[in-house]
């Protein structure tokens, strides 16, 4: 009877944070910067020389990131967390399951939440706009790119709910 306890206790502390389980405490936050060549820098520590650049920050750490290049104006973004679509459904497994020690762990983790905006996209100002030898950041590309992948997912959703 006693194994029988100390088992279903085992159980629910390892399926109570269905959200860091599912989804993990890190997220990978995408940065964007035109033109080619620019400095990113976080706020946080982080840096890259290239674009796209790829971060792994925890999924509750708020921060800025800081795009610079010679000849051009220095953009700041701040990157803010959210409660997420996949956080609500791993909390949701918590109240199911887990109870109040996944709803504390998920918490506490920040898996619940994901990074906004992401993908970072930051389009360079020139401080001389008729200087050539700076031309205007331009991510039209990319950003049809990342349009595009979201109505795709959005049609999936739509799709497997029998919405279309």
């Amino acid at each position: 009877m006693k194994t029988n306890k100390l088992l279903c206790l085992a159980l629910a502390l390892g399926l109570s944070a269905c959200a860091t389980a599912t989804r993990g405490t890190n997220e990978t936050v995408k940065v964007y910067a035109s033109p080619e060549g620019a400095q990113i820098a976080t706020s946080i520590g982080l840096t890259c020389n290239t674009s796209p650049c790829s971060l792994q920050v925890s999924r509750k750490q708020e921060f800025t990131v800081t795009v610079s290049k010679e000849g051009y104006k220095t953009q700041t973004v701040q990157v803010n967390t959210k409660v997420a679509p996949g956080g609500v459904a791993g909390m949701a497994g918590n109240v199911l399951i887990g109870g109040v020690i996944g709803v504390g762990v998920d918490s506490v983790s920040g898996a619940t939440l994901d990074h906004s905006p992401n993908p970072v996209l930051v389009e360079l100002v020139p401080n001389n706009p008729r200087n050539p030898k700076t031309p205007k950041g331009d991510l039209s590309e990319i950003k049809e790119k990342i349009a595009a992948k979201q109505r795709a997912q959005e049609e999936a959703v739509m799709r497997k709910s029998g919405g279309v």
